[in-house]
């Protein structure tokens, strides 16, 4: 079966993702796991530390500016992550899914020079997100919680994070049964929500309210 992005689409439409075994491999496979990690967007926890770093400002965060740069990022061999699950299909497809506009980064720059971000897929009120980087300190958490903020703001009801690890654990990031996210999933896919509604001009303190604010 040939992957095109309409595939991809109905897909996610139905709770299923594609992956690669390796960055290496001409394969893909589709995964639809038993439990699914979800970071409930009402009740987002941001660490004490983290909160007093995203007030100083160290990075501008931008949106949608270098989609295939944080894709080529998150598809690299590092000391922590000895292997991806980003292929060269992978990259071509979300590479015409940004074209279409159902794919999104977030981006952490420290003057001319990426140093972390995310991506992920937006369908109806509901984005799945990919994969992230960073490259300096606190990198891609400042991205996710600005991702967070540009949810909240929008109209977003699912956060689908696909799995849990330690690093989404720290905000609050919870595993749900199958059934229960596809109930979660039926009922956010039909909603509209506007990604773009949160200025991308918006300070640090209007990230962090955004974020915190209780549902």
């Amino acid at each position: 079966m040939d992957l095109t992005p309409d595939l991809i689409l109905k897909a996610y439409a139905c709770g299923v993702f594609p992956m690669a075994d390796s960055s290496d491999s001409a394969d893909v496979y589709w995964v639809d796991p038993k439990k699914r990690g979800i970071l409930p967007l009402g009740s987002v926890h941001v660490p004490r530390r983290l909160r007093r770093t995203i007030k100083q400002a160290p990075y501008d965060v931008r949106i949608d500016t270098a989609f295939h740069d944080v894709m080529q990022h998150c598809a690299e061999r590092t000391n922590q992550r000895s292997e991806t699950w980003i292929n060269s299909a992978i990259f071509e497809l979300y590479g015409r899914l940004f074209r279409m506009g159902y794919a999104h980064s977030v981006e952490c720059w420290q003057g001319d020079t990426l140093v972390g971000g995310l991506y992920g897929v937006r369908m109806g009120a509901a984005f799945f997100g990919e994969s992230m980087f960073h490259r300096a300190t606190d990198a891609s958490k400042i991205a996710l919680m600005y991702l967070v903020a540009r949810l909240r703001i929008g109209g977003f009801m699912l956060l689908d994070t696909q799995f849990i690890t330690d690093h989404l654990k720290q905000f609050g990031t919870i595993e749900i049964s199958r059934d229960d996210y596809h109930a979660r999933l039926e009922e956010a896919l039909p909603m509209q929500a506007d990604f773009y509604r949160l200025s991308a001009a918006s300070n640090p303190s209007d990230i962090l309210q955004s974020v915190t604010q209780r549902s």
